[in-house]
């Protein structure tokens, strides 16, 4: 990606400090989701190194996930997995407890989400501490998917979630960076 186009995605992505508690600057992404140029030029740079590669299924993280995962699994031609809190979807499900920063959530997806060997990317806006992104591959692996790689919007690199992923065999792509919290 061209530092130009870095740059404009980072200026479209608010810092609000000491939230959801003091230390802590959340990234939020509603300033880029609602910038119609913005959120194009995301999603186009989150497809673009898998365009041309066979793609079955993209999965979305709830919730920003599922709106980039939608966006990015229309582009690449795929069908859409939503990864959900526990709970929240209607049919037979998978469940795996996941480290939050704050403690411990459970996910799920349901059981006949993916066939066995077809090729996934998981999607969401950020990657922290990697806790929920390394549950949600292990949650498809345990239903079969070969999860090729995960893209997400932002990087804290620092909190060491990517190095998480990558030591369990996922390409890890990300948009732009950010340091601290």
């Amino acid at each position: 990606m061209n530092p130009d186009t870095q740059n404009y995605l980072t200026s479209s992505i608010r810092s609000i400090p000491d939230y959801p508690k003091p230390g802590i600057i959340f990234r939020d992404i509603t300033t880029l989701l609602g910038d119609a140029r913005a959120f194009r030029r995301a999603v186009d740079e989150l497809v673009q190194p898998y365009a041309g590669l066979k793609v079955d299924k993209i999965a979305g993280m709830e919730a920003r996930g599922f709106i980039l995962g939608g966006a990015v699994a229309h582009q690449l031609s795929a069908g859409f997995v939503p990864i959900r809190k526990k709970g929240k979807l209607p049919h037979e499900t998978v469940r795996i407890a996941y480290s939050l920063e704050y403690g411990v959530d459970e996910m799920e997806i349901h059981m006949d989400a993916v066939k066995p060997g077809e090729k996934v990317i998981l999607v969401d806006d950020l990657i922290a501490t990697g806790g929920t992104a390394v549950g949600a591959v292990q949650l498809l692996r345990q239903i079969g998917a070969d999860v090729v790689s995960a893209c997400f919007v932002i990087d804290l690199p620092e909190l060491g979630g990517r190095k998480k992923l990558e030591a369990l065999g996922v390409e890890v792509r990300t948009l732009v960076e950010f340091e601290g919290h």
